[in-house]
């Protein structure tokens, strides 16, 4: 059984959800695929504190309803009783509530959610024990796969396209990430 580090923004939930939000609160009209930078305040030209003003203003909603990645849950409801799912996200303690009612609402097993407030997740892929990560950040998913010499998938996005160590796999969708753990997994008990 492995420890599964899954973060959530981006990963579970579709990495387009904040698209809508962004075009009609800034007047632009963003595709996907402009999202180059993970850092938004770069995508809109607007300062990083105009964006947690944002941010606080528009968070919650956005949580509430982002919808689900493509095939997120059907390989999540498959991994519930192989595997524990331990969900890692930046998102802020405050979001706690929103966060519970969304697994809830969309119907998403955990065995643990953590809301760690920053970007840095080293300590709690430690803490946790985790065996394979689930990211969307490129740098916080070479960070996890060098510091901890675990496997880290990452879940390509425009916004994610620079060079990634040997440790980190690039996959489209959640049904690659499936059968990458599942091969993974299947050699490591070898």
């Amino acid at each position: 059984m492995l420890r599964l580090g899954i973060d959530i923004d981006g990963t579970v939930t579709d990495p387009k959800t904040f698209v809508p939000y962004l075009n009609k609160s800034f007047k632009k009209s963003l595709t996907y695929n402009d999202l180059t930078e993970y850092d938004l305040t770069k995508v809109l030209n607007i300062s990083e504190q105009g964006f947690w003003k944002w941010m606080d203003e528009f968070e919650p909603i956005i949580y509430k309803e982002a919808p689900l990645a493509p095939y997120a849950k059907e390989v999540l409801d498959e991994w519930k009783l192989q595997h524990q799912l331990y969900f890692i996200s930046a998102r802020r303690e405050h979001l706690l509530d929103i966060t519970y009612n969304w697994f809830k609402e969309n119907e998403i097993y955990y065995h643990h959610i953590e809301l760690i407030g920053h970007h840095n997740k080293l300590e709690a892929v430690k803490q946790n024990e985790i065996s394979i990560f689930f990211e969307d950040k490129h740098d916080n998913a070479c960070m996890i796969s060098e510091e901890h010499d675990i496997p880290v998938i990452l879940f390509n996005t425009p916004y994610n396209q620079e060079p990634i160590p040997k440790g980190v796999i690039r996959v489209n969708n959640w049904l690659e990430a499936k059968k990458w753990v599942n091969h993974w997994s299947d050699v490591k008990v070898l």
